[in-house]
């Protein structure tokens, strides 16, 4: 597997940056949603696919098949996404824009992830795919960034 630790540091690395972003401009409960919240929603999503045998992660340390790292890289791309779309718009427009920020960057990483061997996904759902990641993860991304970015959205 190439570049694990890199890769593992790096998406610690955006986490840490947007997590001191956050605590430094925005309310404490819109960081706490995104953060805290925003880790669970990621937590149960992983947790769901990967006890259905649809995708496998190789990097660990992992808490009953989800790598911890992953709650970093969905909140830390969420809040990143989030705030990029706030500098054009506000409330539930902006909480969509940061979703489709956000899966946009998964359809442009994920598939070297795939190609690294971070992860394998297992899936006989049918439908497209793209560079061997099934549709579904992207309309996952869709579906948790909106969740995660809505969780703040009251906040700020």
């Amino acid at each position: 597997m190439p570049n694990t630790r890199t890769f593992v540091g790096s998406v610690l690395a955006l986490w840490a940056v947007a997590l001191a972003t956050a605590v430094v401009t925005w309310p404490v409960e819109a960081t706490v949603a995104l953060f805290a919240g925003g880790a669970v929603v990621a937590f149960l999503a992983e947790l769901v696919v990967v006890r259905a045998g649809w995708l496998e992660h190789h990097v660990g340390p992992k808490l009953l098949g989800v790598p911890l790292y992953v709650l970093a890289g969905w909140t830390g791309t969420v809040y990143v996404a989030y705030r990029v779309a706030l500098l054009v718009a506000e409330g539930w427009p902006a909480v969509a824009l940061a979703a489709v920020l956000a899966t946009a960057y998964d359809v442009a990483t994920d598939p070297q992830g795939v190609a690294d061997g971070h992860w394998t996904y297992h899936t006989d759902l049918g439908g497209p795919s793209y560079r061997s990641v099934p549709w579904w993860n992207f309309a996952g991304w869709l579906a948790v960034a909106a969740t995660t970015a809505g969780l703040a959205a009251p906040f700020l």
